[in-house]
């Protein structure tokens, strides 16, 4: 089923660019339109002021479910707003239906601020494997796709991730410390060392793409949300890059991983950063 749609049946061959279009359509519609011109009432905070949705998330969720649900009959989504509303909408992810896992606007904060560095996610997974990847920056203008097995591209032009240059120090992209149980912070903070140079990161779809392009060596998250990861662990793997987990398993979207995890971009760089996380822990 997942093989037949992606990869085109005879006389079929287009459902890629047709996800492509129902993302940028919805971007179009109900985020670009709310950007820089969000009203008071369209922010709201979830568990704390560090997680905000917006009108704009919620729509463009909408718009999604019924775009993509359309172009794949029989298919499910894993949306952030609708888990948020129903956390029983997670299971999906290891049911037999096809799920599409979406974050509208990742990066919420950024949205509200006004900045460019947000994008919309998509991802088609089945039995916990992911096919298929869409990493859409409205305002930068770049769609980054990733099929499974079949490499990946930003704006059509195929891209990978290469490697950093041997001894190099390494640029990081990390979780905010602040915001994890003590074992994982001590575990972060193994990044703290000459070879490394550690940030906290943005929209972790736009780490991602930017590891697969190759302007960043390394993501280390700690937590495991299958929408700001399913995409991007896709696209890095299809750019030539390498992820795992602490444990050395890969991530599983479902979740149930060691935490925390590294999305690199080649195998040698994965390594090197999950041996400075297991210095830290």
């Amino acid at each position: 089923m997942i093989d037949d749609f992606l990869y085109g049946t005879a006389g079929h061959t287009g459902p890629p660019a047709e996800v492509e279009a129902a993302v940028r359509a919805a971007a179009a519609a109900e985020i670009m339109p709310r950007h820089r011109k969000l009203a008071a009432h369209e922010i709201i905070e979830k568990s704390g002021p560090h997680d905000l949705v917006t009108a704009a998330d919620r729509l463009a969720e909408e718009h999604l479910t019924a775009a993509l649900t359309k172009l794949l009959p029989g298919s499910v989504v894993v949306g952030e707003e609708s888990v948020h509303a129903d956390p029983s909408v997670y299971d999906a992810l290891d049911g037999d239906a096809p799920v599409w896992i979406v974050d509208p606007v990742d990066g919420t904060r950024q949205f509200v601020r006004g900045e460019a560095g947000f994008c919309t996610l998509v991802a088609l997974a089945h039995h916990g494997d992911v096919h298929a990847s869409w990493t859409y920056a409205p305002v930068r203008g770049e769609m980054a796709i990733a099929v499974r097995g079949r490499g990946a591209t930003l704006n059509g032009a195929p891209i990978r991730s290469g490697a950093p240059a041997p001894g190099a120090v390494l640029k990081v992209a990390m979780s905010h410390p602040d915001y994890t149980t003590e074992a994982q912070k001590r575990a972060l903070l193994g990044l703290r060392t000459e070879s490394i140079a550690a940030r906290p990161c943005g929209s972790a779809g736009l780490e991602y793409l930017a590891v697969a392009r190759g302007s960043l060596d390394a993501v280390a998250f700690n937590w495991e949300y299958a929408w700001d990861h399913a995409a991007g662990l896709l696209l890095v793997t299809e750019a030539g890059g390498a992820q795992s987990t602490l444990s050395g398993a890969p991530f599983r979207i479902a979740g149930g991983n060691d935490l925390p995890f590294t999305a690199a971009r080649d195998e040698a760089t994965a390594q090197r950063v999950l041996a400075a996380l297991r210095t830290g822990g």
